[in-house]
């Protein structure tokens, strides 16, 4: 469904406050470029701009590319590095859409000659969504573990513009924020109106000598998209397929949905991240879905986050009895190890190997589906690189000790064709015909329902392989014996039942010491 530009007009010239009501649009936008070009000469601070593909980030981007485009080539004085940060996990239209204005992007700006620098981001490979949810067993993220923003938007752009400040002492920092968004980002704004050229600049809160410009503060968002609308974009891209994107995401199609993961969302939906548990539902994804036929082959994606991710609906009743769906999944003990409680109940740390590897057969099936159903630009999505499955890889078999080593196994079941990825010496010890023996004998022979004595003698024999090389064998006890700690348990209602007596010991022990105190200050009175 496309927005007429009779109703974007209309809405336009409603009955509402605008930034261009005082001095017109034409003055307006000429003075906004005037003081841009201003702050720019000013010194030769590096400017960097944060563009998500959004309506602000385009609307800041394209008036400071207006504003050095009009300027003589010799007073290009100084670099201005556009950041894009790609979450590996964002909404593949929209990822899509800002990998070729990057790229477009880059051939105006050599063709031009200008100073402009595009730079698409990625989180460091540890920090990635798949390795920590299916690598490290990182449950999906939620309100009070929200183990995500800070490892996939905020490291890569932070890394940097801490970089850009290390190599020239400081940056200047040019964002789509506006007073509009919020109370409080209005208040921090307000004392930023009037004054210099360095009036305009406010100082970043998190990162040490960065300034913050944010030449569209007083903006509404009907006067972002006006500006969009009339002002051609200048690195050759149409403003009005953002527009229809914007639209196809909302399901009435009318209301603009914002991209910066630093405004707030209009209505319920939102774009970001398509295994975003932040939200009980991903309805830009749905209303694209449903508002496009072409974009179907979307669908799998939307159901592996449903399926898979889905935190907000875990409680089943089966035969009068309540079961935590997710928990089931969960390793009972916390990623140390240790056991810790809440409500007399244990608190589950890690997704089990099982379920680990349970999510990745979804995930490439996934990623398989997409690329069946969807057009040519998509017919090579990754939704997971052999850079991460290499590091799930590493992890699994070197860390959490699961030297069956059967990512490769899941691989070559879903794509049909050898996994390409290195040979792990560490994983070719024993071969799975060995583990698989070995599992059935504990089940069998030690009543090992839960396979937490597998587990154990495993972990056990990996830990001796790689110490047997080391001189000094110090870290070979010391891993063996948090090795045996986590696993002193047979069973989860084992490890319950200690930690429930282990609480009321010391809930013992805190109300005799706290009698005694009690008692010792009455004698003194």
């Amino acid at each position: 469904m496309l927005l007429k530009k009779t109703n974007m007009t209309n809405n336009i010239t409603s009955n509402r406050k605008t930034v261009f009501e005082s001095l017109g649009y034409k003055k307006t936008i000429n003075n906004l470029i005037k003081q841009t070009q201003e702050l720019y000469l000013s010194d030769e601070i590096p400017w960097v701009l944060g563009y998500s593909g959004g309506k602000d980030s385009t609307a800041i981007l394209q008036l400071v590319w207006r504003a050095i485009e009009e300027l003589p080539k010799d007073k290009h004085i100084k670099p201005i590095h556009v950041i894009s940060t790609d979450t590996l996990v964002e909404n593949p239209i929209v990822s899509l859409w800002v990998e070729r204005s990057l790229n477009q992007m880059k051939e105006a700006s050599d063709q031009k000659k200008l100073p402009i620098q595009p730079h698409r981001l990625t989180p460091a490979v540890r920090d990635r969504f798949w390795v920590n949810l299916i690598g490290k067993g990182y449950p999906a993220p939620r309100p009070k573990f929200r183990w995500c923003t800070s490892r996939l938007k905020i490291s890569p752009s932070n890394d940097f513009i801490t970089n850009m400040v290390k190599a020239n002492g400081e940056a200047i920092l040019i964002l789509g924020t506006r007073k509009a968004e919020s109370a409080s980002r209005a208040a921090n704004m307000k004392k930023y109106e009037q004054g210099s050229t360095r009036d305009l600049l406010s100082r970043n809160k998190e990162l040490d000598r960065v300034w913050v410009y944010t030449p569209v503060s007083d903006w509404q968002d009907d006067d972002v998209w006006q500006y969009l609308m009339q002002d051609k974009n200048p690195w050759g891209f149409a403003n009005e397929e953002l527009l229809n994107m914007y639209q196809g995401a909302t399901s009435d199609g009318e209301c603009p949905l914002v991209v910066d993961t630093s405004t707030p969302s209009c209505g319920d939906s939102r774009f970001g991240c398509y295994v975003c548990t932040m939200v009980s539902e991903d309805k830009s994804m749905t209303a694209m879905i449903q508002n496009d036929a072409e974009k179907e082959w979307m669908l799998p994606l939307l159901e592996l986050r449903t399926k898979w991710l889905d935190i907000t609906d875990r409680n089943t009743e089966i035969k009068n009895k309540k079961i935590d769906n997710e928990r089931t999944h969960r390793d009972f003990r916390r990623m140390n190890g240790s056991l810790t409680l809440h409500n007399d109940r244990l608190v589950h740390g890690p997704y089990k190997q099982e379920y680990r590897t349970q999510l990745l057969e979804a995930l490439l099936r996934a990623e398989i589906a997409a690329r069946e159903l969807g057009p040519q630009e998509v017919k090579q999505l990754e939704l997971i690189t052999l850079e991460e499955l290499e590091e799930i890889r590493r992890i699994w078999v070197m860390e959490k000790h699961e030297i069956e080593d059967i990512l490769p196994t899941i691989y070559e079941k879903v794509h049909n064709k050898p996994y390409p990825g290195k040979r792990i010496e560490e994983a070719q010890v024993f071969k799975n015909e060995d583990m698989s023996l070995l599992k059935k004998i504990c089940k069998e022979k030690a009543a090992d329902s839960e396979g937490l004595h597998y587990e154990l003698i495993r972990d056990l024999l990996h830990i001796e392989h790689q110490n047997r090389t080391m001189v000094r064998r110090s870290k070979l006890f010391d891993s063996l014996d948090k090795t045996l700690e986590r696993n002193a348990f047979k069973t989860e209602a084992e490890a319950l039942e200690f930690a429930q007596t282990r609480k009321k010991t010391r809930d013992s022990i805190d109300d005799q010491e706290e009698a005694s105190i009690l008692f010792n200050d009455t004698m003194n009175l």
